[in-house]
């Protein structure tokens, strides 16, 4: 099966399968109306990804080639070389969801992976669909629109001990991501895998040091 990432206005009718985050899935159905449409509002650990993978296993049989065949990214070097030791915070100053965005997207602006007007993005994408993945985790990034003001891909790393109420929902981990190019999905797709590892959560909440923090993330190819 063919997997691809696309923003909502470019969606069209000839797609089977549509998933979405539950903010969006009006605005999908409108676009899709032949389509599946399944929403989630966790991304990391939804029960409705088996729901998914046992409809694909009716529909399409269970031999022949695997219902989660994807093409594997290339690999070049670790998630801790787009994150550099001035951009990890380790107690955010940040008190709510918006400044916590601010907080982090200053982080990248400052490390010069993204010009001041991402960070605004970056707020206009929370207002459309929310950035938070479960897991303690929340990944605030720019939108589509403004691809322009990323001079290179780059992450921010702030961690929360107390925790930010992100619409409902405990954050103690924001990362801030900024993929140049068509890197953006794969940087999403690697940060998810981190935090669906409990050894390397509970790393990054032990972390006295922004190297440990990089040296958790190098482990990650991107």
């Amino acid at each position: 099966m063919t997997v691809v990432n696309k923003a909502i206005s470019n969606l069209d009718d000839s797609f089977g399968l549509v998933v979405t985050h539950q903010d969006l899935a009006a605005r999908a159905n409108e676009r899709t109306p032949s389509a599946v449409h399944v929403s989630v509002d966790n991304f990391m650990a939804s029960p409705k990804y088996d729901e998914i993978v046992e409809l694909l296993h009716r529909t399409n049989g269970t031999n022949g080639t695997s219902v989660a065949d994807v093409p594997a990214e290339a690999e070049s070097g670790g998630l801790g070389a787009l994150l550099p030791e001035s951009a990890i915070v380790l107690e955010g100053t940040a008190r709510t969801r918006d400044d916590a965005i601010t907080e982090a997207g200053q982080l990248l602006v400052a490390s010069g992976a993204v010009e001041p007007a991402y960070v605004t993005s970056m707020h206009e994408r929370e207002q459309s669909v929310s950035t938070f993945m479960g897991n303690s985790l929340a990944i605030p990034h720019g939108t589509n629109d403004a691809k322009a003001s990323i001079l290179a891909s780059g992450l921010s790393f702030v961690r929360y001990s107390q925790g930010i109420d992100w619409k409902g929902k405990e954050a103690k981990f924001v990362v801030g991501v900024a993929g140049a190019g068509d890197e953006h999905l794969a940087l999403l797709g690697k940060i998810a895998q981190v935090f669906l590892d409990p050894d390397k959560v509970a790393a990054l909440e032990a972390a006295t040091s922004p190297s440990d923090v990089a040296a958790v993330l190098d482990g990650v190819t991107v």
